[in-house]
C-alpha cells in the first residue's frame, strides 16, 4: 500500500536546535513533489507554535504554521474543554498558546511542559500545593519525555517532573502529547487511514511505538534522541530504520514506485 501521507517529528528528526538534519530541506521538498501530504507533529513544550514556524523557516524549510500540530496546542484545547484554570510550569514563549490565568478563579489544575528554568523548588512546591487543595484537581503533562536532543548532548525531559508531581500528591497525570493514541489519531488527515501514512521521528518509544500502536506505519531515524538500547527494547519493531530524515524520505519514495 503506498503512502499518501507523512506525520514528521521536528526536533532530532528535521533539526537539532538550528541546524538542520543533512539534507533535511531539499529532503522535505522532494517528499511534497511527490504528492505525499505531511504533518509535522512534535513533543516540543519549550516554544510556541509560531516560534518553531519561524525557526524552521530561516534555517531552510518550506512550511505552513497550519502543518504543525503540536502537543502544545492539543493541551491548549484540553484546558479550554474542561474549563481549567492552571498552574503553569512552562516557559514565557510556550505560555502563549496557552489563555490567559483566570485571577477571579482559583488554580485548580497544573500543566508542566519542558520549563527548565521553572523546575526549582519553588515552583515545584507551588505545584504540589495547588494538587493538594482539592482530590479532583488535575496533573496534566504536555508530555512525560524522558530526555530530548541539544547540540551539546542529550538533557532531562519533564517526564520525571510529571512523575515526582505524582509520587508527592498521589495524582495521575493526563498525558497529552506523544505516544498518546489520541494525539497521533488527531494528527491524521480525516479523509486517510492510518495504514497509508507514515510516522518519521527519532524516539523509539514516543514517536514509532506510539504511532505503530494507531496503525501507522514507522520509520525511525539515527540522530537526535536516537538510542540502539530503546530500539533493542521496542516489541514491535519498527516499519524500517534509516541513518536521518533524508532516507526516510528515500525510503518512502522507493516503497511508492514498488
Amino acid at each position: 500500500m503506498s503512502i499518501k501521507a507523512a506525520l514528521i517529528d521536528l526536533s532530532g528528526t528535521l533539526h537539532v536546535e538550528d541546524d538542520p538534519t543533512p539534507n533535511a530541506p531539499v529532503a522535505l521538498q522532494r517528499l511534497r513533489d511527490s504528492g505525499v501530504s505531511v504533518r509535522f507533529v512534535t513533543n516540543t513544550t519549550k516554544d510556541s507554535k509560531s516560534t518553531l514556524f519561524e525557526r524552521l523557516s530561516k534555517i531552510g524549510f518550506q512550511l505552513e504554521i497550519s502543518e504543525i500540530y503540536s502537543s502544545l496546542s492539543a493541551a491548549a484545547t484540553f484546558v479550554l474543554n474542561e474549563k481549567l484554570n492552571p498552574f503553569y510550569l512552562l516557559t514565557s514563549d510556550a505560555r502563549k498558546d496557552f489563555p490567559e490565568e483566570d485571577t477571579s478563579r482559583p488554580l485548580d489544575s497544573v500543566v508542566v511542559g519542558l520549563a527548565p528554568n521553572a523546575f526549582d523548588y519553588d515552583h515545584m512546591n507551588k505545584a504540589f500545593n495547588v494538587l493538594l487543595q482539592e482530590k479532583t484537581h488535575k496533573l496534566v503533562a504536555v508530555h512525560q519525555g524522558k530526555y530530548y536532543k541539544r547540540a551539546d548532548g542529550l538533557a532531562l525531559g519533564p517526564g520525571c517532573f510529571v512523575k515526582g508531581l505524582e509520587y508527592a500528591t498521589g495524582s495521575t497525570a493526563t498525558i497529552i502529547g506523544k505516544p498518546n493514541r489520541f494525539f497521533f489519531q488527531s494528527a491524521l488527515p480525516a479523509s486517510l487511514r492510518p495504514e497509508e501514512c507514515v510516522m518519521i521521528g527519532d524516539d523509539a518509544n514516543d514517536d514509532i511505538a506510539g504511532a505503530m500502536k494507531v496503525g501507522l506505519q514507522g520509520v525511525l531515524v539515527k540522530t537526535g534522541k536516537f538510542l540502539p538500547d530503546a530500539l533493542a527494547a521496542m516489541s514491535t519493531p519498527p516499519t524500517a530504520v534509516v541513518t536521518n530524515f533524508s532516507e526516510a524520505v528515500d525510503w518512502v519514495l522507493c516503497k511508492n514506485r514498488s
